[in-house]
């Protein structure tokens, strides 16, 4: 390919109005690729602020449908829920992960009545039910791997049983989408899709989420045993190879901004559907420069979903979803 050199060739040239931008435009960001999380708790008339997190609240049931509905208006395909376990329902097993009238089951029931076109993504892994906070079973400090598998799929085909159609393992134990898969397929659940967290990082950005759970202080150790290095690159594809051969219809990176070059090997590498969540540290990071009155609220929230498409995203976790479909939309 030939290129003139200046003056003859003048990139500005398509910057020059709003219209030429748009036309020469190569990534766009729309409703269509948007997930928003959504943390559901006991008892009823609930919105709880979570401290860490500016604008994010905890609901209770009662109060669901009509949480959610914005999202449902705006468009937005999906919603990804995340249950607050009480205390008293954890021990070290993680058994209310099998309890079919556990929060999860029960939220998945009342918004599949309520909107049944809306996509329910539900987070596969021990962690929100466990009394040590760690996403498998721990026995002498080890995290057990094929133990916990046997736990999780039981769990997934739960989920899938209250009408759960996304299953999102996000343990990192090796082999649970192989199992998962099988499990669903064996009782009838063949067009239930896994969309795995196939590159999820041992990161320091989940520290307002785990708060959210309740689980901070649970946690004994760290999660660096079965979670990824964030030095290693190399390693994400070989966990997304896995995972895409063991039956993952979807995959995702977790972290997102922090780990955009992750993703776009991943998206090159594999083409299949990818996507990425911005966690709790990322957007409570946006959150307090917005509210210091460091960044512009609306420039930064899109700009921040659009380095997600550019680097290869089909969708986005983000807890920005429902703000971001009406920016979208205003435009």
């Amino acid at each position: 390919m030939m290129i003139h050199s200046f003056p003859h060739t003048r990139l500005r040239r398509n910057r020059h109005d709003d219209a030429t931008r748009r036309l020469v435009s190569e990534t766009h960001l729309h409703v269509d690729n948007l997930i928003w999380p959504i943390f559901v708790c006991e008892g009823e008339k609930q919105r709880q602020k979570v401290q860490a997190m500016p604008g994010v609240e905890r609901v209770s049931l009662d109060l669901l449908a009509e949480h959610v509905r914005p999202a449902v208006e705006l468009g937005i395909p999906a919603v990804a829920l995340f249950p607050v376990t009480p205390m008293e329902k954890r021990d070290e097993m993680g058994t209310e992960a099998l309890n079919p009238s556990n929060l999860m089951c029960r939220a998945a029931r009342i918004l599949k009545a309520a909107y049944p076109g809306l996509a329910l993504v539900g987070d596969v892994a021990l962690d929100p039910y466990t009394s040590h906070g760690h996403d498998g079973l721990v026995r002498d400090g080890q995290i057990l791997n094929d133990e916990s598998v046997e736990v999780l799929r039981k769990q997934a085909l739960n989920q899938a049983e209250a009408g759960i159609d996304i299953i999102a393992p996000s343990d990192m134990m090796d082999g649970r989408v192989r199992a998962i898969r099988s499990t669903l397929d064996e009782n009838g659940y063949q067009t239930t899709r896994i969309m795995a967290y196939a590159a999820k990082y041992a990161s320091a950005f989940y520290g307002p989420f785990r708060n959210a759970l309740g689980s901070d202080a649970l946690l004994g150790g760290d999660k660096k045993s079965y979670q990824m290095d964030p030095a290693n690159s190399d390693e994400a594809l070989r966990e997304v190879a896995m995972d895409l051969a063991e039956g993952a219809d979807m995959i995702m990176v977790k972290p997102g901004m922090p780990y955009l070059d992750i993703i776009r090997r991943v998206r090159d590498s594999f083409a299949a559907p990818t996507f990425a969540y911005q966690v709790s540290g990322e957007y409570s990071m946006i959150m307090a420069a917005i509210e210091n009155g460091w960044l512009d609220r609306e420039k930064t929230i899109l700009e921040s979903l659009m380095a997600f498409r550019r680097a290869g995203c089909h969708g986005i976790l983000t807890y920005f979803a429902v703000e971001a479909a009406r920016l979208l939309r205003a435009r």
